[in-house]
């Protein structure tokens, strides 16, 4: 049975992620093809590759097939989105996957999207669950990685959608020899399916001629222009996606720590990243849009870290000024303005190229409620510009017992300034 992409043998490889499971799965076929290179290391330093030649890839598929060295990934997530009206598709194309789909679609004929989140698999299964979506007419959407066998079935689609820096990946078939050796198959099949499914003939031809163990990802405007995309879309689109192969409390404190990093100083805060990941757990389960899940999480992780830095002792206060004010100074007028009028550590850190706002955050979170904290200082002047708020900040730094200060500074919202008008009030 011929293998389009990424079995337990795992060529290939899943997009940039915002799913930290391509990482893994990356990870699973690196380790994976050492094995399967030492192995021809071992054969070619006895000087026996060159003499079996083709008998030996003959023998080694042989081999395969009798003992199965290849082991099957986890079975795929197929799963029933929110209001019924998508199904979300997660894993390794495999045996039996089809029928798994089919069942599920049987159950619910009021679905009319799939998303799809695959290293690929099995040809035939990949060939049987285009099947299944063409006859229901159903839209496909990659909402983040989609390569090898995947891509038979997401053609299918009667509107085929691609999440912008998503990624589609293609590469000839092949036979898995004895430890993951990549023998290619014939591809006519697969040339025959993408044409018949609308792909630009020379896209396909440029596809399949890409050799098993290596991977194509073209530009998204290049996928549009041949016909295998129908369209891009951003993640404000669809429902979140984020969570499709591990919906699970563990997997949203994961997600959570993948899309903001800085969340990582709260490691002994437990109680706030359950919340925050139960938070956009619900969201997930809900059905909300990507871009609205992550805006809310954000939201409320400022919140937290807000409260967080409000009980932090006087010197944890004087470290944070010191990296609220070096942001400032990178950061634009309206991100100064947030980053110092707020003091919200998460803009400074997306101005920040290293690691000083996660140092900070994490000491003040490591000292627990109330901590020695002091009144804000009134200030007396609210500056109302980047400017003279990184003068403030500034003066603050220069004088002895700067953390009330500071304090009253990062926790007065700085107000638009009004413009001078003659209409009439």
């Amino acid at each position: 049975m011929a293998a389009h992409g990424v079995r337990a043998d795992r060529f290939g490889g899943r997009g940039p992620a915002r799913q930290g499971s391509a990482r893994q799965g990356l990870a699973r076929l690196l380790s994976a093809r050492l094995v399967a290179g030492a192995t021809c290391a071992v054969l070619a330093a006895a000087g026996a590759l060159p003499a079996l030649g083709s008998a030996y890839t003959a023998l080694s598929l042989r081999l395969e097939e009798r003992f199965h060295t290849q082991v099957p990934g986890p079975p795929a997530r197929i799963a029933l989105g929110p209001q019924g009206r998508d199904i979300r598709f997660a894993g390794e194309i495999g045996a039996g996957t089809a029928a798994r789909l089919g069942a599920l679609l049987a159950a619910h004929p009021e679905v009319t999207r799939i998303h799809l989140t695959s290293e690929g698999g099995l040809v035939e299964e990949a060939t049987a669950i285009g099947d299944l979506i063409a006859a229901r007419g159903l839209a496909t959407y990659v909402p983040d990685y989609c390569v090898s066998a995947c891509t038979l079935a997401f053609v299918r689609g009667t509107g085929r959608a691609l999440v912008t820096n998503g990624r589609l990946g293609f590469h000839a078939p092949y036979d898995p020899g004895l430890f993951g050796q990549v023998v290619q198959a014939d591809a006519s099949a697969e040339r025959a399916a993408y044409v018949a499914a609308g792909v630009d003939p020379a896209f396909v031809a440029e596809a399949l001629a890409v050799a098993s163990d290596s991977l194509w990802i073209p530009e998204p405007a290049r996928l549009i222009q041949a016909r295998v995309a129908t369209e891009l879309v951003d993640t404000d689109r669809f429902p979140d996606s984020t969570l499709d192969d591990d919906p699970s409390s563990a997997g949203a404190r994961a997600a959570i720590l993948r899309a903001l990093p800085l969340l990582g100083a709260l490691a002994r805060r437990g109680d706030v990243l359950d919340a925050l990941a139960a938070a956009y757990l619900d969201g997930y389960r809900a059905g909300l849009p990507e871009g609205a899940a992550l805006d809310r999480l954000r939201a409320g992780a400022e919140r937290a870290i807000a409260r967080i830095l409000r009980d932090a002792d006087d010197a944890s206060w004087v470290a944070t000024g010191r990296v609220l004010l070096r942001a400032m100074r990178g950061a634009d007028p309206q991100a100064c303005l947030t980053i110092g009028g707020e003091g919200n550590l998460l803009a400074a850190q997306d101005v920040l190229a290293d690691d000083a706002a996660a140092t900070v955050l994490a000491r003040a979170a490591g000292q627990g409620a109330r901590a020695g904290m002091a009144a804000p200082a009134p200030s007396a002047r609210l500056a109302r510009d980047c400017a003279g708020l990184i003068a403030a900040y500034a003066d603050a730094l220069a004088r002895p017992g700067a953390g009330p200060v500071l304090r009253g500074l990062a926790n007065r919202r700085v107000p638009p300034t009004r413009e001078a008008t003659a209409l009439p009030r």
